[in-house]
C-alpha cells in the first residue's frame, strides 16, 4: 500500500489552516501531521517530524514565511515547500523561490489547484500558479533584475528579534520568548537596526511593510510598543 504524503501546514489564521487541512483530508493520499501558527513553530515542527512536504503562508508572526522557507531549505534541501499566500507581486514571488520554495499559489485559487500543486511537489515537480508563472517568466527575461534578501545581512537570531520587535514585544518579552538575556536581546536589536540603517520601532515597521515582512496583526501592537518605548 502506498504511504500517504506527510504534510505540515503553517498559517497564522486557524480557519485558513483548518480549510487547507479539510481539502487535503477530503482528497486521498495526504496526511497532515502537524499545524503551525507561526514561522518559528513551522521550522521546529519540520525539524522534528521530517514531513514530505510543507505548505506555508508568507506573512506570519515571529518569523516570516520567507525566512521559514530559507531555514527549512537550508536544513533539508530536499524538502518540498509550497507557499500559499494572498501575495502575487514580484517582490514576494522571486525572493521566496530563491529561498527554496518548490511551488507558489495564491489563496484565491480553486481547491483543485491546491491538490494539483501538492501532488506535483510530492512527485518531485514544481508548481506555480498563473500569477507566479508570469512573474518568473518576466524575471527570466530580465535576469539582471534580481530581488535582494529583504533581511540584508541579518543573522538568524537578528531576524527573529526583528519580527518580535515589529510585533510590539519589549526586550524583556523578546528575551523570554527566545530564552536569552534581556541585554542580549537589546544587542541584537541594536545590531540589526545598524545593519538596516533604521533608528526606531516605527522605522522597522515601515521597513517591514515595504519589504513584505509585516504580519497582518502587527500595526496595533507596534504602535503600542512605540508609545511604551518613546520611539
Amino acid at each position: 500500500m502506498t504511504m500517504p504524503v506527510r504534510i505540515v501546514v503553517a498559517d497564522d489564521h486557524q480557519m485558513v489552516r483548518e480549510g487547507i487541512v479539510r481539502i487535503l483530508e477530503d482528497a486521498s493520499g495526504f496526511e497532515v501531521v502537524a499545524q503551525a501558527a507561526d514561522g518559528v513553530e513551522a521550522v521546529e515542527l519540520v525539524a522534528e517530524l521530517k514531513p514530505d512536504l510543507v505548505i506555508t503562508d508568507l506573512t506570519m508572526p515571529r518569523l516570516s514565511g520567507l525566512e521559514a522557507v530559507r531555514r527549512i531549505h537550508s536544513m533539508m534541501p530536499e524538502m518540498r515547500i509550497l507557499v500559499l499566500t494572498v501575495h502575487e507581486d514580484e517582490e514576494y514571488v522571486v525572493p521566496i523561490v530563491k529561498a527554496g520554495a518548490s511551488g507558489y499559489l495564491v489563496k484565491d485559487s480553486a481547491s483543485t489547484d491546491l491538490i494539483d500543486a501538492v501532488t506535483a511537489l510530492a512527485n518531485g515537480d514544481t508548481y506555480f500558479g498563473r500569477q507566479a508563472r508570469s512573474v518568473l517568466e518576466e524575471q527570466y527575461r530580465r535576469p539582471t533584475s534580481v530581488a535582494a534578501d529583504p533581511y540584508g545581512s541579518l543573522t538568524d537570531r537578528e531576524r527573529e528579534v526583528f519580527h518580535l520587535v515589529i510585533e510590539g514585544k519589549t526586550s524583556k518579552e523578546i528575551a523570554a520568548t527566545m530564552k536569552i538575556a534581556a541585554k542580549t536581546a537589546d544587542n541584537h536589536r541594536s545590531n540589526l537596526m545598524n545593519k538596516l540603517g533604521l533608528h526606531n520601532t516605527a522605522d522597522m515597521v515601515r521597513y517591514a511593510a515595504r519589504k513584505g515582512l509585516l504580519p497582518d496583526n502587527v500595526p496595533a501592537a507596534a504602535t503600542r510598543e512605540q508609545k511604551k518605548s518613546g520611539d
